[in-house]
Order: C-alpha cells, then structure tokens, then sequence
C-alpha cells in the first residue's frame, strides 16, 4: 500500500512540474514577441515594415515645384512699361518695313531709268537684261520681252527722221496701185480744196509736214497715224515697222516705270 502510494504521489508531482513548466515557456514566448521584430514575422504575428522608396524617386519627389499659387492682377506700372515696348517695337518695325520699301522703289526706278536710256542710245541692254528680267518679269511679262527684243534691234528717233525726210515724194506722191483716170482726178481735185478754218487740210502735203512736225517732237505714234494716212503709206512699210516697234518699246518702257513708281515690280 505504500509502494502504491508513493507511485501515485509521484505522477501528481510530475503533473504539477509539467503545469509550471507549460506556463513558464508561453510567458517566456509572449516576451520575445513583444522584443524581437524578426521573430514576431518569422511567427506570421507582425506586418512587414513599408518598403522604402528608391532614393532617386524621393529625390524627384523632392525637386517637383510646388503648385504656384492664382497670381493677382499684374502691377499697373510694369503692365504700362510693357505695353510701351510694345509700342516702340512696332514703330521699329514699320520703319524699318518703310525702308525696306524705299530702297526696293528706288533700285526698281535705276534699272527701268538705265533700260529707257540703253533703248533711246540704241545700244543693248547688256547687264541690265538680267536685272530687267528679276525685277519686273514676274509680273510685267510682255513688257520685258519687248524691252529686251526691240535692244537687240534698237531703233532710235534720230533714225526715224531722217529716213522719213527721205520717204517725203513717195509718201505724198499717188498710191502704187492707181491707175492713169484715178490719177487724173486726184490732179484736178488737189487744184482747188475748200476746208473748215477748225479742222486741218487733207492735202498730203500738210499732212506730211503735220506728221513730220509730230517726229521731230518725239510723238511717234501721232506722227505714225498722220502717216497711215496718206497715199504713199505702202511704200514706206519698213519705216512703218520701225516706228510700230518704237511706239511699242516705249509703252513698256513707260509700264515698268509705272511699276517701279508705285512700288510693287515684282510678285513679292
């Protein structure tokens, strides 16, 4: 019996050392979760700490300007400066536009000036052509090719005088084409003519003198008309062609001055 008894007081106290031990670890456990962060995560009982952001992004983050404050209305003296330099700038500007202007009028009135000169001299045109043909050949085609084709061929005034002198009996003697009864009857008509005192004689003598007084005064195409006129016209078809050529370079001539006055020669 007490062999029995001894054995069981035995168990009991084994019990009771196991009780306290039990105890002891979990307190022993509950405080190193409360001191030691690597074994509260290793036991899945604390959250892992924020991942630190890379030091470039926070330095990025750093360097992004503040958002800039609603700016109030602009000062009245800095606004007023501004608005004079505004102002000055323009007047720069079309000054200097109005000069630009200046100087292009005045090179485009030296070469039309210089060709009218080159065509009455009756010589060629020579550097002048390639100039002529920049300035004004965009917009006054027609005149510059006449210009440049009438300098190749010039006729001068000088010359156009004194072959009409020469051309006086054919230009004032009977058509080519009139026969012997015409010619009788123009005869007897040309002794006696009646004419208002307001309006010019018909005689081709007078118109002759008319058309040649015309010439010497520099109106060629005037005196060209007078000349269509009368019944020897035929016979002087080559100074015909030369004073039509001459009229017509004159009128270009007198196109591209124009231009070069108003100030727009070329397209630009």
């Amino acid at each position: 019996m007490q062999q029995t008894g001894r054995n069981e007081m035995g168990w009991g106290a084994r019990l009771l050392i196991a009780v306290v031990l039990l105890f002891v670890g979990a307190a022993a456990a509950t405080w190193g979760l409360a001191h030691s962060q690597s074994a509260a995560r290793l036991l899945g009982v604390a959250t892992s700490a924020p991942a630190a952001l890379p030091a470039q992004q926070v330095a990025s983050a750093s360097a992004q300007p503040a958002a800039p404050q609603s700016s109030g209305t602009l000062n009245p003296a800095i606004a007023e400066q501004i608005g004079q330099l505004q102002a000055r700038l323009q007047r720069v500007e079309s000054r200097s536009e109005e000069a630009q202007g200046s100087a292009g009028r005045a090179d485009a009135l030296l070469i039309a000036f210089a060709a009218r000169r080159a065509i009455e001299r009756g010589v060629a045109l020579g550097y002048l052509e390639p100039l002529l043909v920049d300035r004004f050949g965009a917009q006054h085609p027609q005149a510059v090719a006449t210009i440049v084709t009438s300098s190749r061929s010039p006729v001068r005034l000088t010359d156009l005088i004194a072959d009409y002198q020469d051309l006086e009996s054919e230009l004032v003697g009977p058509p080519p084409d009139e026969g012997v009864w015409m010619g009788i009857k123009r005869g007897l008509s040309s002794l006696v003519t009646v004419h208002r005192s307001d309006r010019p004689s018909n005689r081709p003598d007078a118109r002759y003198q008319r058309a040649f007084s015309h010439l010497t005064a520099g109106e060629v195409d005037a005196a060209l008309a007078e000349t269509m006129r009368l019944p020897g016209a035929p016979r002087a078809s080559g100074w015909i062609e030369s004073a039509r050529r001459y009229v017509a370079v004159h009128r270009a001539l007198d196109e591209i001055e124009s231009a070069a006055l108003v100030g727009n020669p070329t397209a630009s």
